[in-house]
């Protein structure tokens, strides 16, 4: 009799349980806030349950890849094309952008906003051996970062530890450091415009076209891990590129300003 009003409570709280999905993300759009204006729109229409984890871009698509999880929402086109390649998302969907920019000390005395390239930018850290923060965890942020040294003729693993400081964390912790240490870094807008501890930091670069940083999201495979809930990533996917949806990103702003712009295109 007992095993029997065991399996009735459990039936009774299977059948009332929220269904679920998980997202694989990207830090900078769970730091800007962005999850948190959102999500629960979606999950008040629909009743599904949306769970985030956030991490580097590179870690988000390992964690896919191992099938933890359900869809995916990263900023690295070369990565996720390759993801697809290897069978491990169905399509690659845009769904917005914003920009990455250089932040460092207000006073700026190495005049950083004077300079016409992010090569001129990243020569002058170099030459000047201005303390620079780079994330060093593989994110879609990080792996920018690197490709930019590279535009810029330099090897970012050349670069002496003591003024290129590996801070191994996500983007919100490392501009707490930068703020704390007066140093330079590379992050995206949206997580900027959201952070509170600024300090003496400030917008030093931005506007060219290689700081574009364009947000992704992809379906994961249910061939690949047949626990997948394709059914609901999918659902959520859609939403995310409907109308509803790309109207939601552009509404997301703090004191005023937007942080991304919904850019999907059928």
């Amino acid at each position: 009799m007992l095993n029997k009003v065991i399996l009735i409570f459990f039936l009774i709280n299977t059948a009332n349980a929220t269904e679920f999905l998980v997202v694989q993300s990207t830090t900078s759009t769970a730091d800007s806030g962005f999850y948190d204006f959102l999500l629960p729109k979606y999950e008040e229409k629909f009743g599904i349950d949306v769970r985030v984890v956030a991490v580097g871009t590179g870690q988000a698509i390992k964690n896919a890849m191992n099938g933890d999880g359900d869809l995916l929402i990263v900023h690295s086109e070369d990565d996720e094309n390759e993801f697809i390649k290897k069978g491990y998302g169905l399509e690659r969907k845009l769904l917005m952008y914003n920009d990455f920019i250089i932040i460092g000390p207000k006073k700026d005395p190495e005049k950083l906003k004077e300079k016409k390239t992010i090569k001129d930018v990243f020569k002058t850290i170099q030459e000047k051996k201005l303390s620079f923060l780079t994330r060093g965890d593989n994110s879609g942020t990080h792996k920018k970062e690197v490709l930019l040294w590279e535009k810029a003729g330099i090897d970012s693993k050349e670069l002496s530890r003591e003024y290129y400081i590996d801070a191994g964390r996500g983007m919100g912790a490392t501009l707490n450091m930068a703020a704390s240490m007066d140093a330079y870094t590379i992050t995206d807008r949206g997580t900027w415009l959201s952070f509170n501890n600024k300090q003496d930091l400030d917008i030093l670069f931005s506007g060219v076209p290689p700081l574009h940083n364009q947000y992704s999201v992809i379906v994961i495979n249910p061939e690949k891990h047949t626990h997948v809930k394709y059914n609901l990533a999918n659902h959520f996917s859609s939403w995310l590129i409907g109308d509803e949806g790309q109207k939601l990103i552009s509404e997301f702003k703090i004191s005023g300003n937007q942080l991304f712009f919904p850019n999907y295109k059928k």
